[in-house]
């Protein structure tokens, strides 16, 4: 992996930690499906400006058609709604690492259903990556967290596996940044008539909440997803998916110092564990053949 990828790796992991907290501010004063919705509105509508503003147009191909639906819809409507809604009764820091799950997930179906081979440092990192998770979240679960909660954030993290997986052929067309809007644009679609039909548009507005909701829109909405999109088309899905292993180490972190959850010794041996975790991953794909996980020149 070269410096480029790893800089897009911990840029992406870092702002998409920091989303657990903001939710977990966003849904303590607003309903979470009307306003995931709204956020991505807005994100969209920015998206879509600033990729006409960079010459891009709506002239994508079929693949990317296909991964602004499913990206649109698996991660945006339901990996982020389900997390929404979940983060009402969990930890921002419990989400943050059942999120962290993606890369065994992604592995998986890329051995199945792509047949793509792991390399023995590869296998042994994703299971360190594993326990690593475990051993912070055993902590949480002892503490009393919410079944529905978890099992709602499990479901959010199988489709944000197929969203992941969708993203192999979103950038081989160009027009990145309307991809980004436009799958944004579709998650606010689809999420819509399900908060209409569920919730009631009340909201406190609180100088809080609003600085929450417009750092979610712009920060992991817009900014980390474009960032996400280039580290799937440099590296490939499986690598680029161990960065959400960094999950736990930010979100737990990020979640402590702004909303005063928990921080125990076990969660740092957990942090230690996972990174561990991930180098192995990465020195498997840098010993893998010529264009299997490769980084772009």
């Amino acid at each position: 992996m070269d410096m480029r990828a790893a800089i897009y790796g911990l840029a992406f992991a870092l702002m998409w930690s920091s989303a657990f907290t903001s939710a977990r501010i966003i849904v303590a004063e607003a309903p979470p499906i009307l306003s995931l919705s709204l956020r991505f509105a807005i994100s969209g509508g920015l998206g879509v400006a600033l990729a006409y503003a960079m010459r891009q147009r709506m002239r994508l191909t079929g693949s990317q058609w296909r991964a602004v639906a499913v990206f649109g819809v698996c991660q945006n409507a339901l990996y982020l709604g389900l997390n929404f809604v979940a983060m009402q009764w969990i930890e921002a820091s419990l989400a943050a690492i059942i999120a962290s799950c993606l890369p065994l997930l992604v592995a998986l179906a890329n051995w199945l259903v792509f047949r793509e081979g792991t390399r023995l440092w590869g296998i042994a990192g994703l299971m360190a990556g594993a326990l690593g998770v475990l051993l912070i979240m055993g902590t949480r679960v002892q503490g009393g967290a919410d079944p529905l909660g978890i099992v709602f954030c499990a479901l959010g993290v199988i489709a944000l596996t197929l969203a992941t997986l969708s993203v192999r052929g979103a950038s081989g067309g160009g027009n990145l940044m309307m991809v980004v809007g436009l799958q944004m644009l579709v998650g606010s679609a689809a999420l819509l008539p399900v908060g209409l039909a569920f919730e009631t548009w009340d909201v406190t507005w609180t100088p809080r909440l609003i600085a929450a909701l417009t750092y979610t829109t712009l920060i992991p909405g817009l900014a980390a997803t474009w960032i996400w999109f280039l580290l799937v088309a440099r590296i490939g899905a499986t690598p680029a998916a161990t960065f959400h292993f960094l999950n736990p180490i930010f979100g737990v972190v990020i979640a402590w110092a702004l909303l005063g959850e928990r921080l125990a010794p076990l969660d740092l041996l957990g942090v230690i564990i996972v990174t561990f975790g991930i180098l192995a991953v990465q020195l498997s794909k840098m010993q893998s053949s010529p264009g299997q996980g490769q980084a772009r020149p």
